[in-house]
Formats: structure tokens, C-alpha cells, sequence
């Protein structure tokens, strides 16, 4: 599966000095079609599997990005931080061309997918956006299933983090949020020891068992990492563990 986004642009690449660069929103129709382009190029073909974009722009329509993802190069398009609203508004929405595939077994919709962050500790979409995905035939794709890493008890502390790492400016890994959040880590830990496995692959099949339309993108750099990953998908917790994940506390800390 070869994916691809679009949407958000680096307009200032130093940005302040010791600030993050600075990065804007751009869903254009004509930004869209440049982006798959030199994307498409960039990769030595022509076409990618998917194509959705980072967020919805709050300056353009919904429905005029949505039109123009297509364009006859992605042979299934999808959407990204969205509300049920800005779904049934891109349903309506019929695109420029659509290439046929293999994929289609994988959708009822002409939305392929919703990519969202969903995890054991962000779990807003539970409430309304994926039984919509499931209701339509939807995948529901969660990025970040991992916490960022830090539901696979990676980090213990604000100073566990590299210098240049830029979850250093998240709420959520703030030493006084990051202690308090400690907790949710332990139990996974718990759950993990009692079954055999690792807490990353708790989290994951925690995620899994959210429904069938649910498929985590867990993103890693090392193969250790991804054969860690990859085990989760045989794994079946129980009802007893599913249960105990459930009514985890809700972390400290805002996403961004």
C-alpha cells in the first residue's frame, strides 16, 4: 500500500530561532494536483493507493478539496482529522475520476478511509467519527496508536526525550503531565505481563478490537520496533484485559 498526503507546507523552514518551522495550510484544488504530481514523481510512478490530506483547510471548502483529489492518479482517497459533518460533506462530493482497483473490496464508500488519531489515550473518534466509518464501509486508519511511543513505556521522564525531539513541545510530554500520565503506562504494563507480550502490542490489539473497519499505522525505525508491531496482529486479548483498558483515566495534557 503506497499512501501519500497533502496539505501542509512548510512556509518557513528555520522559523524563529529555537522555534519549529513554521507550517500552513494549503488544500487548494491546484495545490492538491501539484502535490500528487510531484509526489508521483518523486516515487518513479503513476499512481499511489491513497491519497488524503493532513487536515482540512479552514480556508477552502471541504468539497473543493475532496473534488480534486483524484484527478485519476490515486486509486482510492481519504481524509484526515475529521468530523462525522466534514465526512457526509465529501460523500456528496463526487471526484474527478477515480481509478479502479483491487481496493474497492476494502470500501462501500466513495471516502476510502478516515486516518485519525485514536489510542489509549486519545479516543475521541470512539464516540462518533468510527461508528460512522463502520456504519459506511469506511476504514478508520489510527496514527500515532502508540502515544507518540509513549504507551510502549519508552519514555519516563521530559529528559528521556533526544534534544531535538519535538515531542518536547507537546502538553502531554511536559514533565508534570508526562508523571501524571505514568499511570496509564503501568497498567498497560500489567496487562502486558500478564499476557506475554509487550506493552506496545497491548496498545495495538487494544486498538484492533475496536472493529473490523480499524487498522492501527503504527510508525517505527528500527527493525526490532516493527517486528514488535507486526505481532500484535496475533494477538486476542481478553475480555477481562479489554475491559481493564477501557476504563484507563484520561491522560493529562492536550494533544498539540
Amino acid at each position: 500500500m503506497l499512501a501519500t498526503k497533502v496539505g501542509l507546507v512548510v512556509s518557513d523552514p528555520a522559523g524563529a530561532p529555537g522555534n519549529s518551522p513554521v507550517i500552513v495550510n494549503n488544500s487548494r484544488p491546484e495545490h492538491v494536483r501539484k502535490s500528487i504530481d510531484d509526489s508521483l514523481r518523486r516515487l518513479g510512478t503513476d499512481h499511489v493507493d491513497l491519497y488524503q490530506p493532513h487536515r482540512v483547510d479552514p480556508q477552502v471548502p471541504v468539497e473543493e478539496t475532496w473534488g480534486a483529489m483524484a484527478a485519476g492518479k490515486a486509486r482510492q482517497i481519504g481524509l484526515s482529522e475529521v468530523n462525522v459533518e466534514q465526512i457526509e460533506r465529501a460523500q456528496s462530493v463526487h471526484p474527478e475520476a477515480s481509478v479502479q482497483s483491487e481496493l474497492s473490496q476494502w470500501t462501500r464508500a466513495p471516502l476510502a478511509e478516515v486516518q485519525s488519531e485514536l489510542s489509549l489515550w486519545t479516543r475521541a473518534p470512539l464516540a462518533e467519527v468510527l461508528p460512522s466509518c463502520e456504519e459506511q464501509g469506511i476504514a478508520f486508519l489510527p496514527f500515532s496508536p502508540l502515544g507518540r511511543g509513549f504507551l510502549a513505556g519508552r519514555f519516563a521522564s521530559f529528559d528521556d526525550l533526544p534534544e531535538d525531539d519535538f515531542r518536547r513541545r507537546l502538553p502531554r510530554f511536559q514533565q508534570d503531565a508526562l508523571r501524571a500520565d505514568l499511570a496509564i503506562v503501568g497498567r498497560v504494563r500489567e496487562i502486558a505481563e500478564r499476557a506475554g507480550i509487550t506493552p506496545a502490542q497491548v496498545a495495538l490489539a487494544w486498538l484492533v478490537a475496536q472493529g473490523r473497519y480499524v487498522v492501527p499505522i503504527p510508525g517505527t525505525k528500527t527493525p526490532k520496533y516493527l517486528a514488535d508491531n507486526a505481532g500484535a496482529g496475533d494477538v486476542e486479548l481478553s475480555a477481562a484485559d479489554l475491559a481493564d483498558l477501557d476504563v484507563l483515566p484520561a491522560p493529562e495534557g492536550g494533544r498539540y
